[in-house]
């Protein structure tokens, strides 16, 4: 399920789009997700409804309304979301040891060969 959420960006734009949980139309969906073809945005919209993550309503008009809205299962956007603004800092900070520690210029002098354990 992740790896269907992250590895589209459309797809999460989508979520995120949703997220304050009123139901939108197509068109409203598109004008907020700019960049996004209508072609995409509904492959990414089916994608989504049969994973279970927004319900599409159909109303019996003419032409048809179409109304997206996340699903419970989708709503754990939100969390994600939350947990990410929360720990943007600490992830931020981690990525830069990471980076500074694992420099190519480090490891062709020798330096920083040690063990996790010996950190």
């Amino acid at each position: 399920m992740l790896e269907l959420i992250a590895g589209k960006w459309a797809m999460l734009l989508v979520l995120v789009a949703l997220e304050d949980g009123r139901p939108m139309r197509f068109a409203e969906l598109r004008r907020r997700l700019v960049g996004v073809t209508s072609k995409v945005l509904t492959q990414t919209l089916r994608a989504l409804e049969r994973e279970g993550l927004l319900i599409r309503h159909v109303y019996p008009t003419v032409p048809p309304c179409v109304e997206y809205r996340l699903t419970k299962l989708g709503g754990l956007v939100q969390s994600i979301t939350d947990w990410s603004q929360a720990n943007i800092t600490a992830i931020q900070i981690a990525r830069e040891e990471f980076d500074e520690y694992h420099q190519p210029t480090r490891w062709l002098l020798g330096v920083g060969t040690t063990s996790d354990a010996e950190r």
